[in-house]
């Protein structure tokens, strides 16, 4: 093991100590956003402390055993333990480098999941609303929950455009890697003659903020309109002005948001949406920044950026960042992405991890 990665894991050894006994004191109790804070960080430096006491384990068995190559009688013995612990250092050590990376702090956060269809006019909105299904089936399969926040829906039952918040465990860093173009080939329904067409929409995945006052939002840069909700939503949705258009004049970005009846709760959702974009806008002009001395093959969240081809029928799914081919369209339409999703963050980590032991 590196020294410069020793020497880490022994000042979070230390650490830990240290949080121990300011959450036993009860002083931090006192204050409850501290307490939070100290609680969350005791909770990330546990297990890897707990896999550090491991790796010492097992560098103490492999002393012991090598004590008991001298003995002519427990050589064999000897030579098995040595082996055993010099096996379990190598698995510990490759755990301690994942637990090490940096850690994104958006990770464990909801997120706003937008899709708006592309070229292909009524096959791309329909398209969005295939998007839209499968990762509302994947959102169930990991026990998340999915709220429509807005919906602009097309003539044939597509979305021109459809936003979603995701609420989940973990749900931003299992589906951050989703941002970026999608490219469906198939015979659409209004195709009489049966030739493959190609759509595509744009999917955003944007961590949702804890707080509005994360990202700074001059009400004096905003202009708030109030109109009367269109679409499904029975008779008093129509009735009075709920739906609420917020424009964040310097950006010309602008959120709808007409999914509730109450237009205090609407202009509520439409500010998150809004401080969640501007907070992405800031985090994209970070990531390209940062993409002028190194290439990320698959963070980079462009919007431009083709990710993925959906080719129904050859029945396959191609993510065009790690050159990942898989014959389970079907399924993965139904929300079995697991294993792309697995794949994507499997890349990330590998990348983070050829920087990691570049480090001294």
């Amino acid at each position: 093991m590196k020294p410069g990665i020793r020497a880490r894991l022994e000042q979070l050894a230390f650490r830990l100590e240290e949080l121990e006994g300011l959450l036993a004191s009860g002083t931090a109790a006192q204050n409850i956003d501290e307490f939070r804070k100290l609680s969350r960080e005791h909770a990330e430096v546990t297990p890897v402390v707990g896999l550090w006491r491991d790796y010492l384990r097992a560098e103490a068995d492999e002393l012991t055993a090598r004590e008991l190559l001298g003995d002519p009688e427990m050589k064999e013995l000897g030579q098995s333990e040595l082996e055993a612990a010099r096996d379990a250092q190598a698995r510990i050590e490759h755990d301690l480098q994942i637990a090490l990376l940096p850690r994104d702090p958006n990770d464990e956060r909801n997120l706003f999941l937008e899709i708006r269809a592309g070229t292909g006019g009524d096959e791309a909105a329909l398209f969005a609303a295939d998007l839209l299904r499968m990762y509302t089936r994947y959102a169930e399969r990991q026990g998340w929950r999915v709220e429509i926040v807005s919906a602009s829906e097309s003539d044939l039952g597509g979305f021109k455009e459809v936003i979603g918040r995701v609420l989940g465990q973990g749900a931003y860093s299992r589906l951050k890697f989703e941002s970026g173009g999608h490219r469906v080939q198939r015979v659409p329904v209004t195709e009489t003659q049966g030739r493959i067409h190609t759509s595509a929409c744009t999917v955003a995945v944007m961590p949702e903020a804890d707080e509005l006052a994360e990202v700074s939002i001059n009400p004096a840069e905003l202009r708030i309109d109030t109109f009367r909700a269109s679409g499904a939503g029975g008779q008093h949705i129509n009735k009075t002005d709920s739906a609420v258009r917020i424009t964040h004049l310097p950006s010309g970005i602008v959120v709808e948001c007409q999914d509730d009846r109450s237009q205090h709760r609407n202009r509520a959702q439409a500010m998150s949406v809004l401080a969640a974009r501007l907070q992405d806008a800031q985090r994209r002009e970070q990531q390209q920044k940062e993409a002028a001395t190194r290439k990320s093959l698959v963070g980079s969240g462009d919007r431009s950026e083709r990710i993925r081809t959906y080719n129904f029928p050859q029945g396959r799914i191609t993510d065009h960042r790690i050159n990942l081919t898989l014959y389970k369209l079907d399924a993965a339409m139904d929300g079995e992405i697991g294993e792309l999703v697995d794949a994507l963050v499997t890349e990330h980590q590998t990348e983070l991890l050829a920087q990691l032991t570049h480090e001294p």
